[in-house]
């Protein structure tokens, strides 16, 4: 089932071989290139370098980075794509923002994630995997599952729609709350509102490390008046 969520991100440049340049987020193992002709530049952001370390897929990556934050913003792309990983991300609005600046005006972001949040979702993962590792270890996978998807698919779907203006949802099942897996595909970034949410994250950002200095060195922390 989980070959539906790379099958959908891959769509486009399956019927359409034009040399697309993309950009996937959480690539991993390298495992959505299986789904992916070699038709364009193929960049990645991957944090945890044992993933793809080895692969014999890392001939086609043309450049890797471990954060989006690291892209220069000259650098733009024709898709940029995630497959059960936005889930994950913590800071994921800023993630998308800085997805929608990189994008082409034509662009679009295409991701695939669980139905994280839903009855059916829930529902697969306690039937098989939450199964198998309770009958295995004797603990709760749930505990897990819970440590790990900081994100529900509602949520996903909330930030995908502020930050873009046209918004497609296809799923594995028969409908949102009753589904296994969702894929989106976003065009129309909405760039005001990337920029303007960027430039609040960097003044928090800021405040936060003036805080951790004041408080790091007495000397510059304000004296109460006398």
């Amino acid at each position: 089932m989980e070959s539906w969520l790379h099958r959908k991100v891959a769509r486009d440049v399956r019927s359409d071989r034009s040399g697309k340049t993309t950009l996937e987020i959480g690539a991993g193992t390298l495992n959505q290139l299986q789904y992916e002709p070699a038709v364009g530049p193929y960049d990645i952001v991957e944090p945890f370098k044992a993933l793809y370390e080895g692969s014999g897929l890392l001939g086609r990556i043309r450049n890797i980075y471990s954060d989006i934050a690291e892209i220069p913003s000259e650098q733009h792309y024709d898709r940029i794509t995630s497959v059960a990983t936005f889930e994950h991300i913590c800071n994921l609005p800023e993630v998308v923002a800085r997805g929608g600046l990189l994008l082409t005006s034509p662009g679009v972001l295409r991701v695939s994630i669980p139905s994280e949040g839903t009855v059916l979702w829930t529902l697969g993962w306690k039937l098989t995997t939450g199964l198998e590792f309770r009958i295995r270890h004797g603990l709760d996978y749930g505990l897990l599952m819970r440590h790990e998807h900081v994100n529900t698919a509602g949520e996903v779907e909330e930030v995908l729609q502020y930050f873009f203006e046209k918004v497609e949802c296809a799923v594995f099942g028969m409908s949102r709350r009753f589904s296994i897996y969702r894929f989106y595909a976003c065009a129309g970034a909405e760039r005001e509102k990337c920029r303007r949410y960027l430039a609040g994250v960097s003044s928090k950002a800021g405040a936060a490390r003036e805080r951790s200095r004041l408080t790091a060195n007495p000397e510059h922390r304000l004296q109460p008046l006398r």
